[in-house]
């Protein structure tokens, strides 16, 4: 076994296709599709997951110690649905023991997933990981794990994948003829500073790929881990070649704790701003998700502590819950908040026209109807108030390949000849 293999809980080698990213998943909802995408589909060969794949063994019910997600729901594409029920040895209602997190080799070809959606403000993204073990009950990404044949539930905290070799590849395609370069984005879809990553630290060798090319990138992380790389991030820094943006979902530890299991306190995400700031680093604030009735009152408190500890900017996005999520999240607020579950759900449905989930582009990050116009309001009053209501662009135009690297693919292109 390798050195990352020695880091692992389990370790397997698959080869997966491609990068398939949330913005993928809405377009397909969106277009009303049932049968799995033929990228789903080899993905799921390289995992080795029959069509139709075989039955997983459900999760019992009810919170588990340090993971977000109650329970594993359905994978939407599987055809067969398992059900726990009483054998006659009572074993039903015992306690489960602690559950592990695994992680599995990604083979991908290629790390930069590209995306077109008009509300979004990247065009490309590198994901190190699939699968994130804060377990954010929230996460818009969850539904990403059902092309893996996974849960969103809790497998998509404790199955995780890495890529060993998203460094090398990332290299190779900045090294493309015609490439342009844009702010690549780190942290779009899972973490990319999740307490795994404390001793792969695939994101540290992505940042050192995209210092040596000057090539301008975008962080967003709930992890203090980002101070690790201070050294790599300040020299860039310095020419304005990245944003370091901390979400920051609440104050209250009780609900943080239930709610994002695995992730770093708000406190310490506040002082990771704080360092960032007199480090010379661009850092801002995300208030994210903000979930009507359990949340949102905290709004203005967010930025306003962020500010403090020397935010430059801040940004919010409205509780979404795409697919599984839906389930994951009722189950979740049944189970910890069952007093204050059906005023959220309503409050939820009332800016989302009258549904849980509302995927169309331009209002899926911020709703529709009074409450969340109200939210929207609020915000922006808020972040002029603290002064959080702007931010910088990144300099693009200092991308090169480093020379080592041009002289080494001229040597390559001569040996054919």
């Amino acid at each position: 076994m390798d050195d990352l293999g020695r880091h692992l809980t389990s370790y397997q080698d698959d080869s997966f296709a491609r990068e398939i990213d949330p913005q993928e998943l809405e377009a397909f909802e969106r277009a009303g599709m049932m049968e799995i995408p033929q990228p789903v589909m080899r993905a799921r060969q390289g995992l080795g997951i029959p069509h139709p794949p075989a039955p997983m063994r459900p999760v019992g019910p009810g919170p588990r110690k340090g993971r977000g997600a109650t329970f594993n729901p359905p994978n939407r594409f599987d055809t067969q649905v398992p059900a726990s029920f009483d054998d006659g040895w009572s074993t039903v209602e015992e306690e489960l023991p602690p559950l592990q997190t695994t992680l599995t080799r990604d083979a991908s070809r290629s790390v930069i997933s590209w995306n077109q959606s008009p509300d979004i403000g990247f065009d490309r993204a590198v994901n190190p990981y699939r699968g994130c073990e804060h377990g954010c009950v929230y996460c818009y990404a969850r539904p990403s794990h059902a092309y893996l044949g996974y849960s969103p539930g809790l497998d998509f905290e404790t199955k995780l994948t890495f890529k060993p070799d998203v460094a090398k590849i990332l290299e190779r395609e900045l090294c493309k003829p015609g490439y342009i370069a844009k702010p690549i984005a780190l942290g779009t879809n899972t973490d990319p500073y999740q307490p795994v990553d404390r001793t792969l630290k695939l994101t540290r060798s992505v940042l050192a790929v995209l210092d040596r090319f000057n090539h301008p990138v975008t962080i967003v992380t709930k992890s203090a881990l980002v101070l690790r790389d201070l050294d790599i991030l300040v020299p860039m820094a310095q020419r304005n070649l990245v944003r370091v943006c901390l979400s920051i979902t609440t104050l209250d530890p009780v609900l943080a704790r239930r709610m994002e299991p695995r992730a770093a306190s708000a406190m310490r995400r506040l002082q990771a701003i704080a360092e960032l700031a007199k480090a010379g680093v661009p850092a801002g604030v995300m208030a994210a998700p903000m979930i009507p009735g359990l949340n949102d009152a905290e709004l203005e408190k967010i930025l306003q502590s962020a500010a403090t500890a020397g935010a430059r900017w801040a940004g919010y996005v409205l509780l979404r819950l795409p697919h599984e999520i839906k389930q994951i999240f009722e189950d979740w607020l049944h189970q910890h908040y069952p007093d204050r579950a059906r005023h959220v759900l309503d409050l939820v449905r009332e800016t989302r026209a009258g549904t849980l989930n509302d995927a169309k582009f331009g209002q899926r990050f911020n709703g529709t109807g009074v409450y969340a116009d109200l939210l929207a309001s609020r915000f922006s009053r808020a972040a002029r108030q603290f002064g959080l209501d702007g931010r910088d662009g990144l300099d693009c135009s200092l991308f090169a390949v480093p020379p080592d690297m041009r002289m080494g693919m001229a040597e390559a292109q001569m040996s054919l000849f």
